[in-house]
């Protein structure tokens, strides 16, 4: 497999690569945050999908709850409780986000985030190519990604077949893709274990958090 160097590219108009984009420090703080969402109200757990699979990987939301293939402010599946709110300060980090990838400080203003997925991947999780088309918001999706190393596979908006790309995503790399590469398929091939050796109060495992614009009024 071949993957592309580690540095700042654009893999296809709209989807920007920034390796490093968060220091060891803003790591760590997301880290705690992390632990303080997971805790609940609806804590973090592996979703189902509609034909009764269940996730490898584990979740947590804020702002608006999602289970395969939708949204809702009550988690049904923990006897309906609400959503943990989206941090104004994590909106705030979206909008820095966007500013950087696409070198726009008016895209980054413009952008409204209101949700949050942390996802949880331990070495054996995985996440199949698929297509982040649940929000009504075609703005771009922000990817933090903090632990250990993946290969982040990068496709087309077509189907899940080639062309794709397969890039390295390791701690503090952020990933952005909006305009035309808003809803290209895309997911995680593996998770490469012991290969973060930042201190960022991480032990083990990969966490990613993906922040969006809902749309939804």
């Amino acid at each position: 497999m071949s993957l592309l160097p580690r540095t700042r590219s654009e893999i296809v108009p709209g989807a920007v690569h920034v390796p490093e984009w968060l220091d060891v420090d803003a790591q760590r703080e997301l880290v705690d945050a992390c632990r303080d969402w997971a805790r609940g109200p609806a804590p973090m757990r592996a979703a189902m999908t509609p034909g009764g699979g269940q996730m490898s990987v584990q979740t947590v939301c804020l702002g608006w709850h999602w289970r395969p293939y939708r949204y809702s402010r009550t988690a049904d599946d923990v006897d309906g409780a609400p959503v943990t709110p989206f941090p104004d300060w994590l909106g705030d980090l979206g909008r820095r986000a966007v500013a950087e990838a696409y070198g726009d400080e008016a895209a980054g203003t413009a952008y409204r985030p209101d949700i949050a997925l942390v996802n949880y991947y331990d070495d054996a999780a995985r996440m199949g190519m698929h297509q982040d088309k649940d929000e009504e918001s075609t703005a771009p999706v922000v990817s933090l990604s903090i632990g250990d190393a993946c290969v982040f596979r990068f496709g087309n908006t077509e189907n899940r077949n080639r062309p794709w790309t397969d890039i390295e995503l390791c701690s503090g790399d952020l990933f952005v893709f909006g305009g035309p590469a808003r809803f290209a398929y895309h997911g995680v091939q593996k998770v490469r274990p012991g290969s973060c050796l930042a201190d960022n109060g991480l032990s083990s495992g990969r966490l990613n958090i993906t922040v969006r614009e809902s749309g939804f009024r």
